[in-house]
């Protein structure tokens, strides 16, 4: 898990796993399914944390044999850290246009992750090259936008796409552009970084 600096404190570990189970429980209610009391009541007290009334951008990633089964999210700090998650659990499970709906019987199979993001900021570069050198494997979320073209990669890609190369030829795919976009110097670039919490494998 990355922990970068941010004009709020970073989250820790007991955070982190409550925004994990407010995911998995959102999903469970939305199927209807029974939710243990003492849990409920446990995450609701959890919940009332200053920390996690914060505004962020967030992220829910669902994955599925560890195959990707949805990932929607909210860049700009618009909504409180909580309330953030609770809407993109919802939306990666029902809203993703890559994928069909969750069903019922993928819930108990679904593995859940949430990213927590640092706000984005610009990054100055001239030309391919300069851009290559100042990306970050591993640490750096990157943002791409030119005209009413957009797309963004989560740090976590980079372990897929470990080359910055590949990363940004992709994230221009996602975007729409051409694979070579990024080699032309004319992309908007913005970088941020994240928080992650997955639940027990």
């Amino acid at each position: 898990m990355q922990n970068q600096t941010h004009s709020r404190s970073p989250l820790n570990s007991r955070q982190g796993l409550a925004l994990v189970s407010l995911a998995r429980q959102t999903l469970l209610r939305h199927f209807e399914e029974p939710i243990d009391p003492a849990d409920a009541a446990s995450l609701a007290s959890q919940l009332d944390d200053e920390a996690l009334k914060a505004r962020s951008g967030t992220f829910v990633t669902l994955t599925l044999d560890d195959q990707l089964r949805g990932c929607i999210g909210s860049l700009s700090a618009k909504q409180t850290i909580a309330a953030g998650v609770r809407d993109n659990a919802l939306n990666a499970a029902f809203h993703d246009p890559r994928f069909a709906p969750l069903s019922k019987t993928e819930m108990n199979r679904v593995h859940i992750e949430v990213s927590v993001l640092t706000d984005p900021l610009p990054l100055e570069y001239q030309g391919g090259d300069d851009l290559l050198a100042k990306l970050r494997p591993g640490i750096d979320g990157v943002i791409i936008r030119k005209g009413y073209a957009s797309a963004t990669f989560l740090p976590q890609v980079w372990d897929q796409l470990p080359q910055a190369d590949q990363f940004l030829s992709h994230l221009c795919l996602k975007a729409g552009l051409s694979v070579d976009e990024w080699r032309k110097g004319t992309l908007t670039v913005e970088i941020y970084q994240v928080q992650y919490f997955e639940e027990p494998r």
